[in-house]
């Protein structure tokens, strides 16, 4: 069973940060429940395919160079944990935000994103 800190990974890299659709979507259904609720400022999306589709909207909407990179380190308990990430060209982050999860059964049920204030 995959770990929170395993989980956190997971999330950021292979799938928001994944272009190939076909590989974002079977580390979906790896790394979450079906029923998995995503949340961030933009509201809540409800379900596998629907963070799925979120994923591929905000991918579509940056450039190639743009990556996903851990801005810190990962925050974990048994159940929930948390990771800070930048988005932009390697090393010169446009956007930085947190997400936050929440695991049961080594899937991932709750990803609620922050985004940084300016």
């Amino acid at each position: 069973m995959p770990t929170v800190h395993e989980l956190l990974d997971a999330n950021l890299h292979e799938v928001f940060g994944n272009r190939d659709a076909d590989a974002r979507r079977a580390a979906a259904e790896r790394i979450y429940s079906p029923d998995v609720v995503f949340v961030d400022p933009e509201g809540e999306n409800d379900g596998r395919e629907a963070l799925l589709a979120k994923a591929a909207e905000l991918l579509g909407q940056v450039p190639d160079p743009f990556v996903f990179a851990a801005d810190g380190p990962h925050y974990a308990s048994e159940d929930t944990g948390a990771l800070a990430w930048a988005l932009g060209p390697a090393g010169a982050p446009e956007v930085r935000g947190i997400d936050v999860v929440t695991v049961a059964d080594g899937r991932i049920t709750q990803v609620r994103t922050f985004f940084l204030s300016a």
